[in-house]
């Protein structure tokens, strides 16, 4: 089969296109990724862009409308001078939404100060004319979760970590978490007092092993400070916010009311949360000494598929504590909010992540610790917001993001890992990016003239940093890693497949005229074109969830939830499925396939120049400008198949 185009002209003509395309597809991606807004002398930046809301699920309200605002979709096609016609009539001033509204002629404007009656009698005369497919407010909704908690503006560590973006698609829901501590404050009973910021939280039968019973209350306070990091009550209107706060925590007591355990009881909660369902174990406690019994246990754990979060210690040297250091645990050291190892963390080879520790001692501010709700370890019925520093601290992050990633679909223990090591950030990136918090901001502009050193032989063991291991915690990174990209929304998902439609007509414009009869636009192609960048779509709707949801993404993103891999695959974000599609019903002779091999070429090309235009990374290219030629070459050689296949004879063989 030849894969070529037929003439030098249309090898020439393709190649001019593609010159051309990286411009026009650059103007469509930027208008879909940061559009919205209104042209300059119609819009107002304050009424459109609007921190988000607190709450979650919200009925509709007239706080959901930008006052002032409509909507107008016009039928496809319709102009700009066809439209500042009619808009006259009704007394209205729109304007085209982005530079991809021209292809769908959606538009927004300003209508003045409107009671809501005249609103609604304006818009049902909008919608009456046949010239209009839709009209109606200016809806507000929120880019990002924003919990109404009081003191979350406090929580720098859930703003280092990326937290109110990775809430976005995941906050715990259905993960079982085990803290393996103190105890928790979850009862009343006794002298003891459910946390005012834990009532409501989800909690998992557990048990005392100090006491042996079943009800592991906090007499501490250090595992109820713990359990809050990962779980906290959120968007309650109390205290502070929790990481995966639709988790289950399961408390499991092994240390007394002064912070003190064996080795025994330890092994004995592992092997518990395990066998009663916990998904994640969170170990914030630590010593020298090496105990097989725990080793053991550690490693029954991970067997079972069970991800053992632990805390590095905190004796401020290079060796890394038990169980944090047993082979299957994941040991994690501790960073302030200047994203430098804290002065008081271990470290060595066996850190895998770094993550929000607190850091009160390097800069005298208290504020830099980390803030949650516990009790009193002098009066245990009574509660306070306190902050602590520790390792004990940064492990419960890595062990609240873990539930994340379990909660969005993560096959196993082992794809949790593996995403949040490859998602990590670099501790210079973390001080390179823009901080949206005052107390970031305030910590990094202090240690600005302190750089983090850059590591060296004697700072890196297998590949990764002996104080930072494979980076600082990121929940972003660690979603997109798993394969759940944050950045593919749905004006993304739309660019891709403008992109491919465009594609189709231009490759139909470069062929004869009879080989376009041969090959009529029909349903089967267009199927193509819809499933390869939009993914299958309609998933959602039907009531999918977990991994199976995750198709509805454009089909380059499809291997990580059909094979429960982790980032993105070199083979399938490329035009090698088209490829072997294309080769098989020529071979087979299925003109009719045929068509919806082209369409999917197609929509591959447009899905994977967004990729390079959203500077997307694969898992074994890391380095973006890698994965950058190799999608775009990837992009060309999808739109040649196509419109090789448009140039077939439907006999067969030419």
């Amino acid at each position: 089969m030849s894969l070529h185009a037929s003439s030098s002209v249309g090898r020439l003509m393709t190649l001019l296109f593609f010159v051309s395309l990286i411009g026009l597809s650059l103007l469509i991606a930027i208008g879909l990724f940061f559009g919205g807004d209104a042209p300059a002398s119609h819009s107002n930046p304050e009424a459109v862009i609007e921190p988000a809301k607190a709450s979650l699920a919200r009925a509709f309200a007239q706080e959901d409308l930008i006052e002032g605002w409509i909507a107008v979709d016009f039928v496809d096609g319709t102009s700009k001078a066809r439209f500042d016609e009619l808009e006259k009539t009704w007394g209205i001033d729109v304007e085209f939404n982005s530079v991809a509204s021209h292809v769908i002629s959606l538009t927004i404007g300003k209508v003045g100060a409107q009671t809501p009656e005249a609103l609604d009698a304006l818009l049902a005369e909008i919608r009456a004319h046949p010239e209009v497919e839709h009209a109606e407010p200016l809806f507000r909704y929120a880019a990002n979760f924003a919990p109404n908690d009081p003191l979350f503006d406090r929580q720098w560590n859930f703003e280092m970590v990326g937290l109110r973006q990775a809430w976005d698609v995941s906050r715990g829901k259905g993960v079982t978490v085990a803290v393996i501590d103190t105890g928790i404050a979850f009862e009343d009973r006794g002298e003891f007092r459910a946390l005012p910021d834990l009532k409501g939280a989800r909690f998992a039968p557990g048990y005392d092993f100090v006491n042996d019973d079943e009800h592991a209350n906090d007499d501490h306070g250090h595992g109820s400070h713990v359990a809050g990091t990962i779980a906290q009550r959120t968007d309650n209107g109390e205290g502070v916010a929790g990481i995966a706060f639709e988790a289950t925590l399961m408390p499991l007591k092994v240390l007394d009311a002064n912070g003190m355990g064996n080795s025994v009881d330890i092994a004995e909660a592992i092997r518990w949360a395990t066998d009663h369902g916990a998904r994640v174990l969170n170990l914030s406690l630590g010593g020298g000494a090496y105990s097989q019994i725990m080793s053991d246990a550690v490693a029954y754990a991970a067997g079972k598929g069970a991800l053992v979060v632990c805390a590095a210690g905190n004796a401020g040297r290079p060796k890394v504590e038990y169980p944090a250091a047993y082979p299957g645990a994941l040991a994690v050291s501790a960073v302030g909010p200047s994203g430098k190892l804290a002065g008081y963390s271990s470290f060595g080879p066996e850190v895998a992540l770094a993550a929000p520790g607190g850091d009160i001692r390097a800069s005298g501010v208290v504020e830099h610790g980390i803030l949650q709700n516990t009790i009193k370890p002098e009066a245990v019925g009574e509660s306070h917001y306190a902050y602590f520093q520790g390792t004990s601290m940064a492990a419960p992050h890595v062990a609240g993001v873990a539930a994340l990633l379990f909660a969005a679909g993560a096959s196993d223990a082992r794809a949790v890992r593996q995403a949040l090591l490859q998602g990590a950030q670099s501790p210079e990136r973390l001080v390179d990016r823009q901080m949206t918090t005052p107390l970031l901001a305030s910590a990094q502009s202090s240690s600005s003239n302190e750089p983090i050193e850059a590591s060296s032989a004697s700072t890196l063991s297998a590949g990764r940093d002996i104080r930072y291991g494979h980076g600082i915690l990121d929940a972003v990174g660690a979603l997109e890693a798993l394969g759940v990209p944050l950045s593919r929304s749905l004006p993304a998902r739309v660019a891709a497949l403008l992109l491919a439609l465009a594609l189709l007509v231009f490759a139909r414009l470069t062929i004869s005229k009879a080989a376009r009869e041969a090959h009529p636009i029909g349903l089967t192609c267009l199927t193509g074109v819809l499933i390869a960048s939009l993914g299958l779509f309609f998933l959602p709707w039907i009531g999918a969830s977990g991994s199976l949801s995750r198709l509805a993404l454009p089909m380059v993103r499809w291997p990580s939830p059909l094979m429960g891999s982790v980032g993105m695959s070199a083979l399938f974000a490329s035009a090698l499925v088209p490829f072997i599609l294309g080769f098989l019903t020529h071979a087979g002779n299925c003109p009719s396939l045929r068509k919806g091999v082209i369409g999917l070429a197609l929509g591959f090309s447009g899905a994977l120049l967004i990729e390079f235009f959203s500077g997307a990374k694969l898992a074994l290219l890391p380095w973006a400008p890698l994965s950058a030629l190799w999608f775009l070459v990837n992009a060309a050689l999808a739109f040649l198949l196509a419109r090789a296949l448009m140039l077939t004879p439907e006999g067969g063989r030419r």
